[in-house]
């Protein structure tokens, strides 16, 4: 009874951080704000999916697969977006007029 319940929250917490990155990504003017909303909300809403779905499998070896995607997804998307924003830096898509601190060591 309490594994459903926990189940049940954790799964729409999971969705609902989900929609909101996915609404993010088609708000959000430019290319890092819609980095930030592809990493951040998405990887917490997996997290959050499958921390609901780990009480129904019934065993920590049926879970352990779980574990593994988690720690993937915490590793990649961090990485992903990184390289992302810095090609696009490079590449001169991002404007550097916007960005707060230029960490760089271009002079612009």
């Amino acid at each position: 009874m309490i594994a459903n319940i926990v189940t049940a929250v954790l799964l729409l917490a999971g969705s609902a951080f989900c929609a909101v990155g996915a609404l993010g990504m088609l708000r959000f003017p430019d290319l890092l704000t819609r980095l930030h909303a592809a990493t951040k909300p998405q990887t917490i809403g997996l997290l959050l999916v499958l921390a609901g779905v780990a009480p129904q499998t019934g065993s920590v070896t049926a879970a352990t697969p779980l574990v593994l995607v988690a720690a993937f997804q915490l590793i990649t998307a961090p990485v992903t977006a990184q390289t992302i924003g810095g090609a696009a830096f490079r590449a001169g898509v991002i404007d550097p007029a916007t960005l707060t601190l230029d960490e760089t060591g271009r002079v612009t």
